[in-house]
């Protein structure tokens, strides 16, 4: 017998690279949805698709593991997203691919874990989540944002995953993240003709009447290193407290419209710029009631100004005070006031100084949790414009859940939320996991 021969016979190549593969320990599990939103002021789809989220996650070894999340959708009624989007403000290695106007893969999440000692690291591709508020954002920016349906989706579904380094140290009592994202990548907006293309001149230019205006390509970071986005959090649980302190060095994920006037028009100038975050979250319970909030204050923020050169710098302090009761039983009632002041604030930005919102939220679950009902309320005390989202989730089977819905906007179109008042649109979905 000829070595080689002797060396299968003894079973020492009997593990190729496949069978080897087979042998890790793998759990798949996928999530098929199909969803439909009707206008409800003219019967148009807004929305008609169907999806695919798969996910496996693989142990490597007894210290790393794999986890990959993926995206298919087919959307029938073409209208959040006509055509192919431009995708100039992802990064190369987080655009989404297509194929034909319709149809779109994304990988969405692809990470391992491990640990290094007391030290846990999570390196790949990943949604990082600071803050606490529901429905409004405060500290919660170190993701972008993808406003295809503006806010109706989920947080998770409305976060662009980044590739990042996310490691968390014990320090003492505490505990240090540490979060570098050499990413750029950045909000992503409708662009016009979308169902919710974003029109208040809170966000939106104004153009002077008849005269021509052009806009320049975006002036986008593209330096691996240099361009990256860093940040710390501390974390601690004192006297019943649960406490952060959160800093982050970051690129705005929206881009700043400067503008140059001359006598052919109006030129427009997008450009991404640096900012710095401070704040802090602070949570704990007193019986069937939770106080939570976080607080933040960013350096460099632009704010639209019609005239000069469009916008006007400064800094913004911001906060969330919430107040959670879970008394009832069955039921989760949750009440947010969330304000924002620009410190450095001039006459002609169109918007308030101090700009107040609040939420009203109320979950109830009935027959055995196997169906659920609530209702999301924001309202902008200062336009007096708002959302009304009414959703009730039926599980059929364990693996199969149905959901109902509408989505009622109300003001005018100045408003944050006015600016959709004709888009009130009934939902329905059915969600299959396997």
């Amino acid at each position: 017998m000829t070595p080689l021969r002797g060396m299968i016979a003894s079973g020492l190549l009997s593990l190729s690279p496949l069978t080897a593969l087979a042998e890790i320990p793998t759990d798949f599990q996928a999530i098929m949805k199909s969803e439909v939103a009707v206008g409800l002021s003219d019967g148009d789809l807004q929305k008609w698709d169907f999806s695919i989220r798969p996910e496996i996650n693989m142990s490597l070894s007894d210290n790393i593991r794999l986890t990959a999340i993926g995206l298919a959708r087919i959307e029938a009624a073409d209208n959040l997203e006509p055509g192919r989007p431009d995708q100039f403000m992802r990064g190369t290695m987080s655009k989404r691919g297509y194929i034909g106007d319709i149809v779109e893969v994304e990988l969405r999440e692809f990470y391992i874990d491990t640990s290094i000692g007391s030290s846990y690291l999570r390196l790949g591709k990943q949604q990082i989540v600071w803050g606490q508020a529901d429905g409004l954002r405060v500290l919660d920016v170190v993701n972008p944002f993808n406003y295809r349906e503006f806010i109706l989706d989920e947080f998770e579904d409305r976060r662009i995953p980044l590739w990042s380094l996310n490691l968390e140290v014990p320090v003492g009592d505490m505990m240090a993240q540490l979060v570098w994202i050499p990413d750029q990548t950045y909000d992503q907006f409708p662009e016009t003709g979308a169902t919710f293309a974003i029109t208040s001149p809170r966000f939106i230019p104004t153009a002077p009447a008849a005269m021509p205006v052009t806009l320049n390509e975006v002036s986008k970071p593209n330096n691996f290193i240099g361009d990256s986005d860093v940040g710390l959090r501390l974390s601690a649980f004192m006297s019943g407290w649960d406490l952060t302190l959160n800093y982050l060095y970051h690129y705005q994920d929206r881009t700043v419209l400067f503008q140059s006037h001359h006598n052919n028009g109006v030129t427009i100038n997008p450009e991404y710029h640096r900012s710095h975050l401070v704040g802090g979250t602070f949570s704990n319970a007193f019986g069937s009631f939770t106080l939570r909030g976080e607080i933040g204050y960013s350096t460099d923020k632009f704010f639209l100004r019609p005239d000069q050169d469009g916008v006007h710098k400064s800094g913004e302090f911001s906060y969330v005070l919430g107040l959670d009761y879970g008394g009832i039983e069955n039921s989760f009632i949750s009440v947010q006031f969330f304000q924002s002041i620009i410190t450095g604030y001039v006459e002609n930005i169109p918007r308030d100084k101090a700009d107040n919102q609040m939420t009203f939220l109320v979950d109830r679950d009935f027959m055995n949790d196997t169906l659920k009902a609530s209702l999301l309320l924001i309202r902008s005390l200062n336009d007096g414009d708002g959302v009304v989202e009414v959703d009730i989730e039926y599980e059929m089977q364990d693996n199969i859940t149905l959901t109902v819905g509408a989505d009622i906007f109300y003001g005018t179109k100045r408003g944050l939320f006015g600016q959709f008042s004709h888009n009130d649109r009934m939902t329905l979905a059915i969600e299959i996991g396997f």
